[in-house]
């Protein structure tokens, strides 16, 4: 049948437009299930989720964000407040969220028009040995997703051989890429996704890093720690030293005694002095950490206090939503949602409108003028009819890398849990190991104690002596590294839970590009601390 009418054909070519507009080639996305145990079997009874029954109060099993407050220790609270503005790692997952934005803004681009113009002039000359010859100026390009039209001329060569022309042109151009399968839509949805992983990734790195300064913090103190107590061991054996030598000159005792209590002060000693080595490499990694040079930074001698707190640990169930790093995981699958609808849309045509117009002429005084302008316009279609299977190879891909964000974010879900699992195990087992071990600990001198009263009475040898200052001195240098690891894992369980962090943090709206850092004040170096020296003990002729 003829249709007569142009309106009625145009109803149903406008119904298949708006029912394109309308179709989104990308799967409803919905977040992945991860298996989540009800309640942590290593959990305090008090946080263990029982059947029909949940915490009472939520509030109460957040960390803060500011956790390390917990410790009390108020050097400590401000390298961490140093982390965030100095921390060069924290600069580069921030640059990289800046990024991730301004691939958004150019996604969003595709959304409207491009608009062009491309004033220009020519002076052309014909060759004076040709007869009949064309004199062309101007170009013509065209793209499936973005036409530029500019203004093509054709000038007859005049009869006068080897003539000149002159011509001036203004023309404008305009493109529209219609998107039909929501192609850029999908594009900048997953981009937009990204951003968001990516500003998970700042909340991770800085959390990182937040904990490895704390843990080198407390191996600096836990060297402090033994820097004392040997020390005081030290001073015990200088002892043992003098007295051995009064008794080899009374000739109680022998000149091998005395080269045994010689070489314990001299091996103690040489302990002593290299605990150096280790302190100053634990001070120069948080001087990396807070953006200063190692060489003008110190951190004074202090104590070790060796006291976790206790930290709130929340249900399984809300691990999903403190973690950072899970977050992250998240949006990337959102993410890769996203861009199988873009690659689904590559099988559609592409519509694309674009239009020119300007003025143009050989004459200069005709060039603003009404009879010189010009102007073109029409829609085009562009479909690819074979690519010997390219566009599905791409489909494949992109619901691989689905595939493979899904089970990557099952994995790190699973890891979570162990993690959580592993540092609350240890926190409980070394707290009873803490206890033994500083049983130990008395249990030890109590035998140096005997040890030395048999020796003084003449009834055992010195070597009795020696194994139990050595005894005493081990145990009290494994209470300090228990103490320590205890509070490791401490601070290793605020890095399972997350740290206080919780996804409602992750920017909504990621589309504003925030100005690049201002550069960071000079801050003044810390307290240098006092130069270490031995213990000037005299060693007392033999």
């Amino acid at each position: 049948m003829k249709i007569t009418n142009w309106k009625c054909a145009t109803i149903p070519v406008a119904a298949i437009f708006l029912t394109a507009c309308n179709t989104n080639l990308a799967p409803k996305y919905s977040t992945p299930t991860a298996p989540a145990p009800q309640a942590y079997k290593e959990a305090p009874p008090e946080f263990k989720e029982g059947s029909g029954w949940k915490i009472a109060s939520p509030s109460d099993d957040k960390i803060r964000p500011k956790w390390w407050e917990m410790y009390n220790d108020p050097l400590l609270n401000s390298l961490e407040e140093q982390v965030k503005i100095s921390n060069q790692t924290i600069a580069v997952a921030e640059a990289n969220y800046r990024a991730s934005q301004a691939v958004v803004l150019s996604a969003r681009a595709g959304l409207y028009p491009t608009l062009g113009v491309s004033p220009s002039y020519t002076n052309a000359r014909s060759s004076s040995t040709t007869h009949g010859a064309i004199v062309s100026t101007g170009s013509t390009s065209t793209s499936t997703t973005t036409t530029t039209t500019s203004s093509t001329t054709s000038t007859p060569a005049t009869s006068t051989s080897g003539s000149v022309i002159n011509e001036y042109s203004i023309p404008f151009s305009f493109s529209y890429t219609v998107d039909l399968w929501h192609k850029i839509r999908n594009q900048i949805a997953a981009d937009a996704f990204a951003a968001q992983a990516s500003a998970a990734d700042i909340q991770t790195a800085l959390l990182s890093v937040q904990t490895t300064l704390a843990e080198d913090y407390f191996e600096l103190r836990a060297t402090d720690a033994q820097r004392l107590i040997l020390q005081d061991t030290l001073k015990n054996y200088q002892d043992a030293l003098k007295l051995t030598g009064i008794l080899y000159k009374t000739g109680i005792d022998s000149e091998q005694d005395v080269a045994q209590a010689q070489v314990q002060y001299d091996t103690a000693n040489a302990q002593l002095t290299d605990l150096g080595v280790a302190r100053a490499q634990y001070e120069h990694a948080i001087a990396v950490l807070i953006g200063k040079p190692a060489a003008e930074f110190a951190i004074p001698y202090g104590a070790f206090v060796p006291t976790p707190p206790q930290v709130p640990v929340a249900l399984p169930s809300t691990l999903l939503e403190r973690r950072p790093d899970i977050a992250a995981l998240e949006r990337t699958i959102a993410s890769d949602n996203a861009l199988i609808g873009v690659a689904r849309a590559a099988y559609y045509p592409n519509l694309t409108l674009s239009a020119s117009t300007g003025l143009q002429t050989t004459s200069f005084t005709n060039w603003f003028t009404w009879p010189s302008r010009f102007w073109s316009l029409g829609p085009s279609f562009a479909e690819t009819l074979f690519d010997g299977g390219a566009r599905k190879a791409a489909v494949y891909q992109a619901e691989a890398q689905y595939d493979a964000a899904v089970a990557n974010y099952r994995e790190t879900v699973l890891t979570s849990f162990q993690a959580v699992e592993d540092e609350l195990a240890a926190e409980r087992i070394l707290s009873q190991e803490v206890v033994q071990q500083h049983t130990a600990v008395n249990s030890s001198q109590h035998y140096l104690d005997l040890a030395n009263l048999r020796y003084k009475t003449g009834v055992d040898s010195y070597l009795n002596v020696i194994t139990a200052q050595n005894t005493l001195l081990t145990n009290r240098e494994t209470e300090v590294q228990i103490q320590l690891r205890q509070m490791t894992a401490n601070v290793q369980l605020i890095l399972a839970l997350g740290g206080g962090w919780e996804n409602s943090q992750l920017p909504q709206n990621v589309l504003p590009i925030n100005s690049r850092p201002a550069p960071l004040p000079a801050q003044p170096p810390a307290p240098a601390s006092p130069a270490y020296n031995p213990p000037a003990i005299p060693k007392p002729a033999s």
